[in-house]
């Protein structure tokens, strides 16, 4: 027996009690252990809630600490409870915790002046990109107003930081135009894609295989999402008819910017041309046959119930539509190459729930006005 042989069948010598994925060691797989945790903690009862609550509250320094439970504790409680309590944010803003900005969505008038006045009184750009964010996500009118005043007479501190208020306030899932007319980014519900018995059945596909090809690799064309938007739970979008985004699964972390296509309410899809990264013509796909079929084999479908808005912040491993974007990066609202204005983010796809090994997470993001969509990709 070779080294390599003996290797490849102690990687295999396990498999997960849960879904059946061979491992190379004894329990969960990474994705069956997320799932479990995440099961866990939306279980939850109102006195655990409560009593979480109490805990963040009163060790919120330590809230942006990844290796500390209230770190943990945080995400969850804003994730599967949406219960960040005004409670919370005030000992946040009273301590100068101004991170994760999150901590602040929706926070009540007194809290939101707090972090004005901390805002308008810096001089340090640090502390400023902190502040603007933590306002953002705080996000009512007065919290527009602000940032409009600042983008419109910058402070010293503005040049030492690399995008103006405008583009800050997307943190928080809008932003405004040169008038200070408010501009909604993200959609107000937020769906789950879970695993279903008849995916055909779901108003919202995903990986559905073209018979056209990519002009950059020759691989196989996806309609990577497809969506009825006439189904009654998404009429949050606003959208008519049926949305469909297409890209080259192999090529659109490679390209220069977005994939982007414009579709009809039939359900067509015109990919538009894109340009990759090292400005060459074409490039091997390095998806393999297998990886179309189980990319086109999923059988996940539409949830019945919506989920808390940051549900898809939380969760690394499950494909949302609506609510906040688990952004690897930096949130990247895309202009629309029609209109100019920036698009709203849509739907977001783990890579790791449709093809083994495959890693980051595809953004779309759609202008209905010029039926536009958008598509990019971010990973580590």
């Amino acid at each position: 027996m070779t080294e390599g042989n003996e290797g490849s069948m102690l990687e295999s010598a396990h498999s997960c009690p849960a879904c059946g994925t061979p491992l190379g060691y004894e329990g969960l797989c990474w994705r069956c252990r997320a799932e479990r945790e995440r099961e866990d903690a939306r279980r939850w009862s109102p006195e655990t809630v409560a009593e979480k609550q109490r805990s963040v509250t009163e060790n919120i320094e330590a809230v942006g600490d990844f290796r500390d439970p209230v770190f943990s504790d945080f995400w969850k409680l804003l994730g599967y409870h949406d219960a960040i309590a005004p409670d919370m944010q005030r000992a946040a803003l009273d301590r100068g915790v101004f991170y994760p900005s999150e901590i602040y969505y929706r926070a009540p008038d007194d809290v939101r002046d707090g972090l004005i006045s901390a805002l308008m009184g810096t001089e340090d750009p640090q502390e400023a990109n902190q502040l603007m964010m933590c306002l953002a996500m705080q996000g009512d009118d007065r919290a527009l107003e602000v940032l409009l005043e600042l983008e419109n007479n910058p402070r010293p501190w503005m040049s030492s930081l690399f995008v103006g208020p405008s583009v800050y306030a997307q943190c928080g899932g809008w932003t405004f135009d040169e008038d200070g007319r408010r501009l909604e980014l993200n959609y107000a519900r937020c769906h789950p894609m879970v695993d279903g018995d008849d995916p055909d059945a779901s108003p919202v596909r995903i990986g559905l295989l073209r018979d056209d090809v990519c002009p950059h690799c020759g691989g196989r064309m996806v309609d990577i999402l497809r969506m009825d938007c006439d189904d009654g739970r998404l009429g949050f979008l606003g959208i008519d008819g049926i949305l469909t985004a297409t890209c080259c699964p192999s090529c659109v972390g490679l390209l220069k910017g977005a994939a982007f296509s414009r579709y009809t309410t039939d359900g067509s899809s015109e990919p538009l041309p894109s340009e990759l990264f090292d400005g060459s013509d074409s490039i091997d796909c390095y998806l393999r046959p297998e990886d179309f079929e189980r990319l086109s084999g999923n059988r996940l479908t539409l949830s019945e119930e919506d989920v808390p808005l940051f549900y898809g912040r939380v969760s690394d491993d499950v494909d949302t539509v609506g609510g906040f974007a688990n952004w690897v990066q930096d949130w990247e609202y895309t202009e629309c190459p029609d209109c100019g204005r920036p698009m709203r983010y849509l739907a977001q796809i783990q890579w790791c729930t449709l093809i083994d090994g495959m890693e980051g997470t595809l953004y779309i993001e759609v202008c209905p006005g010029c039926r536009m969509v958008s598509m990019q990709h971010q990973q580590t």
